[in-house]
């Protein structure tokens, strides 16, 4: 470069200038509707615009911003004989809008998304939950919440927080714990580095979640100057990182050594579409596959390898493998405590694990051989470098017999004898366990169950049987109450081919049923089986377990001695769904029940399907543990005793802290 000079009257010479670029004014809130237009991600040669749409909730922090924003871009598409390059969702409760953004970038594998914007104060808030929910699970989205005003002009604005410490805190500082990226826009010089930084975050798999970008609501409306470069069509490419050789070999070291080794498949699976390479992985070593609730359909239910879920609502087949395993192998797993059954699954004293994660954060966990790379990648080339390798023959015999010991187990829960009572009426009612197994019989291969919290994951967890690597959607990073119809809508837009099975006790129904009103609004059919129990089935179970006597857990009358437990509550949430626009049909008997079904099925409108069903019978036993602490001192007997099976299973509590490399002079540490 030239040297910078100054001539006598202090003009800058020298300087080489680069030619002006073009630029387009455009208020802050219509350049970041056109950026995310023009964003795009690529994996295996498919590229894809990254963006499907935009949810939103106006309020007087958004409307005239991003609101005007998204209406002029859908005008102007409409208007030239465009589909929408933006499309616009109206939601109803903006905790519900991230759920569907979540549930849509998972069963399209993280490679689409959904912004989701609100107004300011309690609109942005609200997605604070949402937010939590995504960076948990490592899902995309990106959440444009509005703010208060940057100018502080009109201070304090309705719906601001004040901070007599800090001017510049605003309630939108609680998403940054719960975000992946978190940035603000004071000025329109910021929005690029932000949506861009959002970006960045949002297409790694490693680092994705929630990408937050709050936009003030002056902000929003004020014009600039953009760089035209700003808006041209920009393609994030997603790899597949390859496992460094040396760590490869160490794995498959590793791996030849164990005589009873057994896979942990995680969601890094389905995500990475790893489940065919898996598949020929197992089918020629014979290692057995346990699943974790984001990694179930990792192999088909009766793949001969496959030993169905694991952990604290595994199978027994799966747990008294994991029991015996002299190396577990970790493949897309965080490892949750309800997959480690609170690190209580592993019992084997000299077991090891080899961990294969994209992420260097869980490569190492329990003190693992670990390979940071791709799950497809290093399953093919660990098949090439364990040539040869394959378990002993009884060690498969043992699979197919545990494996088959539970198939049978399931089949005596699906049709039972005696069936449960209707706590309200005490006329017979179905079990959980039965509806669960009518909707997975009458159910098609591709179909797509959805559930979330309650005791309906763990049920769905070690009974259903999933036949497609997308056919199981169970959001259990999070476990959070009301995810399910919201997430059942976001499934069925991303996947309008498959009929979408939302299983919702009334607990979660009770919490959030809203979005119903937006699959109607979009003509998106979902089938929702609305389970009536009278409370809290699941936190009964657990809260009797602990020795707290189901206290607090059933939904009843307060009685004169001033308890919750008084007669049923005269609820109807059949009524209650079908005031929101959508069919509503009622079953008391199996034969109503799959009546029923078979009709939703048939039909092209949102359903709801109502049943009532005994809370206190129960999915078969696991076998296995979860830790929650019971209160060490109690007047109460129940307390007392479950304090003792507490402290019993504590025993059982290992860190899983032994490197699972040996060293060149190894010394012997309890793992």
């Amino acid at each position: 470069m030239a040297p910078i000079n100054s001539d006598r009257d202090g003009a800058v010479t020298g300087i080489r200038t680069p030619d002006t670029e073009q630029t387009v004014r455009l208020t802050v809130a219509q350049a970041t509707v056109r950026f995310l237009a023009a964003q795009h991600v690529e994996r295996d040669g498919e590229r894809t615009p990254f963006f499907a749409g935009c949810f939103g909730i106006f309020g007087h922090g958004n409307v005239a911003g991003l609101g005007q924003a998204l209406l002029q871009a859908e005008t102007e598409d409409l208007d030239t004989g465009r589909e929408p390059s933006l499309p616009y969702v109206l939601g109803r409760n903006e905790q519900a809008m991230v759920h569907s953004a979540v549930a849509y970038a998972r069963m399209k594998d993280r490679l689409q998304a959904w912004a989701v914007t609100a107004s300011v104060g309690p609109g942005s808030t609200n997605m604070v939950t949402g937010a939590a929910l995504a960076t948990i699970n490592r899902l995309p989205v990106l959440l444009l919440p509005a703010d208060t005003f940057a100018t502080r002009a009109s201070a304090p604005v309705l719906q601001e927080l004040e901070r007599p410490d800090s001017g510049d805190v605003t309630v939108n500082d609680c998403f940054r714990p719960v975000s992946r990226f978190f940035d603000r826009v004071w000025r329109p010089e910021q929005l690029p580095a932000a949506l861009l930084g959002a970006m960045r975050v949002l297409t790694d798999p490693v680092e994705t979640g929630t990408a937050t970008v709050a936009i003030p609501q002056d902000v929003q409306a004020e014009a600039f100057d953009w760089p035209v470069s700003l808006f041209a069509e920009r393609t994030w490419h997603v790899g597949r990182p390859l496992p460094e050789r040396a760590a490869l070999a160490r794995a498959a070291e590793a791996i030849r050594s164990a005589r009873r080794p057994l896979i942990v498949a995680g969601g890094g699976v389905v995500y990475s579409r790893a489940t065919d390479a898996l598949a020929r992985f197992c089918e020629r070593t014979g290692i057995p596959v346990g699943q974790s609730q984001a990694g179930k359909g990792s192999l088909p239910y009766d793949h001969p390898q496959s030993v169905g879920a694991i952990g604290s609502t595994g199978t027994t087949a799966a747990n008294a493998l994991a029991a015996e395993a002299d190396l577990v192998i970790g493949i897309g797993t965080r490892y949750s405590d309800f997959t480690s059954a609170s690190r209580t699954a592993f019992t084997d004293p000299d077991v090891r694990f080899v961990n294969i994660n994209v992420a260097s954060f869980d490569a190492v966990k329990q003190g693992a051989v670990g390979v940071v790379a791709d799950a497809r990648e290093t399953i093919e080339a660990l098949d090439e470098a364990l040539a040869g390798y394959a378990v002993s023959d009884g060690y498969r015999a043992l699979v197919a017999q545990l494996a088959a010991d539970w198939e049978a187990t399931v089949d005596a829960v699906y049709s039972p004898g005696v069936h449960g009572t209707n706590v309200a009426t005490g006329a017979e009612a179905l079990t959980q366990n039965e509806v669960i197994g009518l909707v997975n019989a009458i159910s098609e291969p591709r179909d797509v169950v959805v559930c979330a919290a309650g005791s309906m994951p763990g049920d769905l967890h070690k009974l259903w049987r999933t036949r497609d690597p997308k056919g199981y959607h169970v959001e259990y990073g999070y476990s959070c109450m009301g995810y399910e119809v919201a997430g059942g809508l976001g499934v069925a837009m991303a996947c309008p081919d498959r009929d979408v099975l939302v299983m919702v006790g009334d607990g979660s129904y009770l919490m959030m049923a809203t979005e119903l009103v937006t699959a109607v609004q979009e003509g998106v059919k979902v089938i929702v089986v609305l389970v009536q129990n009278h409370g809290f089935a699941s936190i009964g179970s657990l809260s009797e377990s602990l020795g707290s006597q189901r206290f607090g857990t059933s939904y009843r009358y307060r009685s004169d001695r001033g308890r919750l437990d008084g007669g049923v509550l005269p609820v109807d949430l059949a009524a209650n769904a079908a005031s929101l626009g959508v069919d509503v049909l009622r079953a008391t008997t199996a034969a109503e029940f799959a009546d029923a079904l078979e009709a939703a099925k048939a039909s092209d409108r949102a359903t709801v399907v109502h049943v009532e069903t005994d809370p206190l019978i129960g999915a078969p036993d696991s076998e296995s543990w979860w830790d929650v602490p019971v209160s060490e001192t109690s007047t109460l007997e129940s307390t007392q005793q479950a304090r003792e099976v507490y402290e019993a299973w504590k025993k059982v509590q290992r860190p899983y802290l032994r490197p699972s490399e040996p060293a060149p002079e190894s010394s012997s540490t309890d793992n």
